[in-house]
Parts: C-alpha cells; structure tokens; sequence
C-alpha cells in the first residue's frame, strides 16, 4: 500500500514539471465563491483528474482545478473546488491538497465557504470571519500514524486562524466600509441541511455559523505550519422559530451575491500579507 507521502511527492513532482515556483499563499475557493478565481492573474491551471493521487470534486458547483498565478501582486495556488467528507472521501483525501500546498511554498492558507447562520444578529448575504471552530465531523484528518516531518503528534489549536490576518481583514473591511461578522464555525458532515433541533443544539453550543467543510483543512494546515485566515459568506438563516427550507439554488445564489464584498477583503489582505 502506498503510503500518503509517497502519493504527496508523486502529486508534487508531477506539478513541478510545470512550474518551479515558489507559491506562498494558498486558497480554498468554497461553494459559489469560485468567482475569485477571476480575479487571478492566471500562469496555467491543472485538473484535478490530471494530478497523480488527487481527488476530484463530485459537487457540481466546484469546477475541480488547480490555478497558479497572482493576485494582489502575489504569487497564489488557488483550489477552484473543494473535497468533502459526505462525498465519500477520507480525511487524509481531503486534506491531501493541503499537504501539496506546503510543498509548493505556501504559508499561508486562505479558506472560503458557504455556510448558514446561527447567530440571530446574522443575516443572509453577511461576510464572516472565522476566529474560531468546532469540529462535529465525526473525524480529524490526523488519526493514525504522525509523521514528525510534517508536524507534531499533538498540534496545539488554541488559536487555528491567525490573529494578526484576523486584525488585518478587520482595517480592511472599515476601510472599504463593508459590514463584517466575527465568529465560530461549527462542522457537520452533511449532505443534508440540519432539523431545528438540531439548530437549537448547534447555537446552544457557542457556534455563530454551521458548514460541511474547512474544519480538516484547517487542521491539517495548522498541523503542518502553515498560518490560516477564514471567511464565511452566510447564504441563509438557520433560526429555528423561523425556519424556512432553502434550496442549493437560492444558496449559490446568495453567495455570488455577496462574493464581491469578500474578494474586496480578500484582495486587500493579500496585498498586505
């Protein structure tokens, strides 16, 4: 069996046939957020399905490439797409594009999603930054043998998204007079959209926001050094005395329409980076 090293090299010597640059900055476009990626000054791109051991994206709104260029100046790898844990994949296949990233010089990951609101003062179409999170996956893409190359057995996560960006996004955001949200991310596997119980449970627990994704990643990066900035775009409102279903179209929706808020912050955070 080949072990997940040996598939993380075989993955980065088949990109480095195409560039031997050096990439600090990485991003995770999430779902109807992958408009960003037209705001990068585009070197070349790479399918998923081309890249020895990846993964492909099975969700239909994630386009499933890898884009080098620049943004803001700076030289970025960008996932157009991401993996989930309710399309089947593991943690490690999850997280496998994180470990790549380090290889290709990032230290630092920006990380994007789609996610519901939890917190009453929240409305739909709010921009959030991640200062906190709450794993409810039922895995962590650490289980089982530590290398210690990579990092420590026991990473410490008392602060997984780095304060100094969380500071920088917030000067941004006053600067260009957009409204900004701060709070905690909670995980859950999905598919399905969560019962008002299960809302009530969620807030009860301290979560402002509730998504299927960026936990794993976040960690495997902490993990492995790489400093994290998170932002949410809140695409509907899990209130459980007011809840309405909401469909994968009007969520998308939401999002592309707050998208420009957050690329202006993105951007700019970029820059200064």
């Amino acid at each position: 069996m080949i072990s997940q090293q040996v598939k993380i090299q075989e993955a980065v010597a088949f990109i480095r046939t195409k560039t031997e640059g050096e990439y600090p900055i990485g991003i995770v476009l999430g779902t109807g957020l992958g408009g960003l990626a037209k705001e990068i000054e585009i070197e070349f791109s790479l399918d998923y399905s081309d890249i020895p051991n990846f993964p492909v994206s099975t969700v239909e709104t994630h386009h499933g490439k890898l884009i080098f260029g620049t943004l803001a100046g700076k030289k970025v790898v960008a996932m157009q797409g991401r993996f989930h844990f309710y399309e089947g994949y593991s943690m490690h296949q999850i997280v496998f594009p994180i470990r790549v990233m380090k290889h290709l010089g990032v230290k630092t990951l920006g990380i994007t999603n789609a996610c519901g609101g939890l917190n009453p003062s929240y409305r739909k179409g709010d921009i959030m930054l991640i200062d906190d999170h709450i794993n409810l996956l039922g895995g962590n893409p650490l289980i089982g043998p530590n290398d210690p190359e990579i990092g420590s057995r026991f990473p410490d996560l008392c602060a997984p998204y780095s304060p100094r960006i969380l500071e920088l996004a917030e000067k941004v955001a006053l600067d260009n007079k957009i409204k900004l949200q701060r709070g905690v991310y909670i995980a859950l596997s999905g598919p399905c959209l969560e019962t008002r119980a299960e809302y009530r449970m969620l807030r009860a627990l301290g979560a402002d926001v509730v998504g299927m994704s960026t936990v794993p990643e976040v960690i495997a990066a902490v993990h492995q050094g790489t400093e994290v900035f998170g932002m949410s775009i809140i695409t509907d409102e899990c209130f459980p005395d007011n809840l309405k279903a909401v469909s994968i179209e009007e969520i998308i929706e939401v999002s592309n329409h707050a998208e420009p808020k957050m690329t202006t912050i993105f951007k700019a955070v970029v820059a200064n980076l």
